[in-house]
């Protein structure tokens, strides 16, 4: 069974304009083109079909990338009128075939009290990318790059069958293979081996779980992840900072 690992970081309601989200996202894509030859052109999402794949999204074009963002805005059913707390959205590809490819979920400059802000990356599950990206340094690589650009509270890899093992539906903060807290989530406890627990420069830590590729259906690895989340709750990490 293959398994669909995902990048993803979430940060609390921040108002942001469409310019200031499109500088984030210039930044994310620019550092991104330094992890895989696989992430060096995306286009938007939407109506996209094999023969015509979607809009180009130029990552150096920050004016475009407003634009993007500015259509992704929130609107009501009844007269179609912009929903400003909800922020911006974009979802984009990067044009491989079903199962190669890599895609992007973003919602930002929300200052919604019910709704996260949240960068996600669905990573391919077959091809030749599949190797180079779930390797541990390009993983870190891609995580990096989003709390660098995205300054998240918290983020993650993992499987969604990693996240439903190993978090409780009442769950605020999820925990993966490899767990990111920001400085403000507050301090990581002594974790057992072979946990590894590493700094993000002055931003926050990362925590790694194994050395080898986690899995949902290893029973170490998976008691190994609830003995760290019983460790992380007693510590108040898994908490939404306010």
């Amino acid at each position: 069974m293959l398994e669909k690992y995902h990048v993803g970081a979430y940060w609390k309601k921040r108002p942001e304009t469409a310019s200031e989200c499109a500088r984030r996202l210039e930044l994310f894509l620019h550092l991104l083109t330094k992890c895989d030859v696989s992430l060096h052109q995306w286009y938007t999402e939407g109506r996209a079909t094999r023969s015509s794949p979607g809009t180009s999204l130029p990552w150096n074009d920050r004016e475009v990338l407003e634009k993007r963002l500015l259509q992704g805005r929130n609107r009501t059913d009844l007269g179609k009128k912009v929903i400003p707390e909800l922020g911006f959205r974009l979802h984009a590809w990067n044009q491989r075939p079903d199962g190669r490819s890599t895609r992007l979920n973003l919602g930002c400059g929300c200052y919604s009290e019910q709704v996260s802000n949240l960068c996600l990356l669905y990573l391919p599950i077959e091809g030749e990318a599949v190797e180079r990206m779930l390797a541990f340094p390009t993983l870190r690589h891609v995580m990096e790059s989003m709390i660098t650009a995205w300054e998240p509270q918290w983020g993650l890899v993992a499987t969604q069958d990693t996240r439903d093992t190993l978090n409780p539906d009442t769950s605020e903060v999820d925990i993966g293979w490899i767990t990111y807290f920001a400085r403000e989530q507050g301090t990581v406890p002594p974790l057992p081996a072979p946990v590894s627990i590493q700094p993000v420069g002055s931003l926050g830590t990362l925590i790694i779980l194994t050395p080898e590729r986690f899995s949902a259906s290893n029973p170490e690895h998976i008691a190994l992840g609830r003995r760290v989340r019983e460790l992380l709750e007693r510590a108040g990490l898994l908490r939404r900072a306010s």
